[in-house]
């Protein structure tokens, strides 16, 4: 593993599939023209509506989607994580949100289905029942191993809440982790930023948090701040409110230093 530039894609989805890719396009160009060589596009990134609308639309959004990460991964010589996209379920009506990564052959290296569903009745009056229309899944998330990008661990959004699914991830090495989200505008003032860290910090690894921002749909506010974190905590880019990119350095020697000066996984007691 060398140093590389990792990018951390944010975006305002919204309900129109065509717009959306079109709009993940010009933000997955920009990172790359700024020397991106891993980017990560954010929960729902290419529909973000009400859920029935998203569950009758899951297979032309699966197929597309999926279509898509491929050829830009391509296109533009680049590693994808397509941070969490509806895929229809047989027989259920349901679909899982599902995450892929993609190398810049256009091949699958690794596929996670969101484990933890957001079911949540949040003070500002909204309340999110994913449950509707997902499926959990249910096998751990994988660790992707590759020589030039380090030990790639995947989650999405909600997973940041329980911190075993991430231990898992350290348990199997990981280097980097993904945390794709689209955390509500309420709850991410106060915990996405301090999740985020407390994951970097705990696990001794860099997280890559892409974003959804701004008004996505009727009452739907997300938070914004997609951000890169190093294994200290420290935020190294975090972009703001607007749609765009957080890119930042993924430095094996600065792993180490931070793994020699805090040698905490090697004192798990339990």
């Amino acid at each position: 593993m060398k140093s590389y530039l990792a990018a951390a894609v944010q975006m305002t989805s919204v309900p129109n599939l065509q717009k959306n890719l079109a709009q993940a396009e010009e933000l997955i160009d920009l990172a790359v023209r700024q020397g991106a060589q891993l980017v990560g596009l954010p929960e729902n990134f290419p529909f973000m509506g009400e859920e029935d609308d998203k569950r009758a639309q899951a297979d032309a959004i699966a197929s597309e989607t999926e279509k898509f990460l491929k050829t830009m991964a391509q296109r533009f010589q680049v590693t994808i994580l397509g941070g969490g996209f509806p895929v229809p379920v047989n027989n259920t009506g349901k679909v899982y949100n599902t995450a892929l990564l993609i190398d810049l052959n256009g091949q699958e290296l690794a596929r996670y289905l969101k484990a933890h569903l957001f079911d949540v009745n949040v003070p500002d009056g909204n309340t999110y029942r994913e449950s509707n229309t997902v499926m959990a899944g249910t096998l751990l998330p994988p660790v992707y191993s590759s020589n030039e990008l380090g030990n790639i661990g995947i989650s999405v959004c909600y997973d940041v809440r329980f911190p075993e699914l991430y231990r898992h991830l350290s348990s199997k090495g990981a280097d980097v982790m993904f945390v794709p989200a689209a955390f509500t505008a309420y709850t991410g003032k106060d915990h996405w930023q301090v999740l985020l860290q407390a994951r970097a910090i705990e696990n001794t690894c860099y997280i890559i948090a892409p974003a959804q921002t701004g008004l996505n749909y009727a009452r739907r506010q997300t938070h914004g701040h997609a951000m890169i974190i190093d294994p200290w905590g420290t935020i190294l880019a975090d972009a703001g409110e607007q749609p765009g990119v957080a890119i930042a350095e993924i430095n094996p020697a600065r792993l180490d230093q931070v793994r020699r000066q805090m040698p905490s996984l090697q004192h798990r007691v339990f």
